[in-house]
């Protein structure tokens, strides 16, 4: 496999390591036998220097804050096309898989939504006609009712993410890069979740009649109660949920939140995880991403064009929880993620056709803003 070295940190390199790495070309211009396809795959399976085997968890955080080793980064092809699980992950798989099966009906009927904002606006601009109150109310109820259905789908997505999370950072393998490359069918099934994630929210975010239909609905119940008229069915919600379900919808990217508070409550929940292995795991993700775009030889694999904007997706979905979970973020220096190189890799597609994804990263990161961040970092954002 092609070896991609970072351009970002060839000047922090010591005089001791650019000599080993001349001594290490000269050997290597010399012929030698060829290697079997077993043992290249063991060679592309590099760890990190970077140990997670810590002993405490000062030292496990003192680690993820300092270590800043982009000098390898991984170089293998993860297949999101065809992979499929082996025994080891197919209990896991098979889980997540019962959530992904409807993850196409809801980006399809949150594509279809269209709102009662016409018999909304007739309602209260006619508050004496009771007609007009009666057809606004028969047009929203079944579209709480597929709120409601987003919204219980982000809390099986979450539950999805956790078994993920805990399969693709246990100490099964030595490093992340060994997870990624083994367990394919899960990395598949996490880029899955990241790409319908970010691909809801777009879709959130151009569909303002969903807060509408909400807050009208919430404001008719609590009158008809008020009134003690009925208001029984399937869709209503309680005064509970339909809180929760209104912060849902308030937040400009609802999906996203609810992949970060997930993964940020894994870690916390999985204290005898260092926390590392889950940001080794995001950030070895971004990593693959980037490479496989980036690289002729692996993009040319790509069976579909799709699978590209796949691909972008899944890299910005994997930063901006890597810019969540990390103590210090995706954008400082001790970042494993090279951040110039994504979003390069953004900017070198065709144009208007990442706006959104180059969108997510200006407005839903975390630490973009930070005065840690480098200035040529921000500016390649602007």
């Amino acid at each position: 496999m092609t070896s991609v070295t970072n351009p970002e940190t060839a000047n922090c390199f010591s005089s001791s390591t650019l000599e080993l790495a001349e001594k290490r070309t000269r050997s290597s211009s010399s012929p030698s036998p060829p290697s079997s396809s077993a043992s290249r795959r063991e060679r592309a399976v590099q760890p990190p220097r970077c140990r997670r085997r810590a002993g405490a968890n000062m030292g496990n955080l003192l680690k993820v804050l300092t270590c800043t080793d982009l000098e390898q980064e991984p170089n293998f092809f993860l297949d999101f096309e065809n992979a499929q699980p082996t025994e080891g992950e197919r209990e896991v798989w098979q889980q997540v898989d019962v959530v992904l099966k409807d993850a196409k009906a809801i980006l399809d009927q949150l594509q279809t939504y269209k709102g009662a904002g016409r018999q909304i606006r007739e309602a209260i601009q006619n508050p004496s006609d009771e007609a007009l109150q009666e057809q606004a109310w028969l047009a929203v109820v079944p579209l709480v009712g597929r709120l409601k259905k987003f919204y219980e789908f982000s809390q099986r997505l979450e539950a999805a993410l956790h078994s993920l999370l805990g399969a693709l950072t246990n100490e099964t393998y030595d490093d992340p890069t060994q997870h990624l490359e083994r367990e394919q069918a899960l990395a598949k099934q996490f880029a899955e979740i990241l790409h319908f994630t970010l691909r809801f929210d777009e879709l959130k975010m151009t569909t303002p009649a969903i807060q509408n239909d909400f807050s009208y609905y919430r404001r008719t119940l609590s009158r008809m109660r008020i009134n003690n008229l009925p208001a029984e069915g399937e869709n209503e919600v309680n005064n509970e949920l339909a809180n929760r379900i209104s912060l849902f919808y308030a937040d400009a990217t609802p999906m996203l939140k609810t992949l970060s508070d997930g993964t940020t409550r894994f870690v916390s929940e999985n204290k005898n995880l260092p926390i590392e292995n889950t940001t080794d795991c995001l950030s070895t993700m971004a990593s693959v991403c980037k490479v496989m775009l980036e690289t002729p030889e692996y993009r040319s694999r790509f069976a579909s064009e799709d699978t590209v904007s796949f691909c972008l997706r899944v890299m910005v979905g994997v930063i901006i929880l890597y810019d969540y979970v990390h103590p210090v973020g995706a954008f400082a220096k001790s970042s494993k993620i090279d951040m110039k190189g994504c979003i390069k890799v953004l900017k070198d597609q065709p144009p208007n056709t990442v706006d959104g994804l180059l969108n997510a990263l200006r407005y839903t990161t975390k630490h973009l803003n930070d005065e840690s961040t480098n200035k040529s970092i921000k500016l390649m954002l602007q």
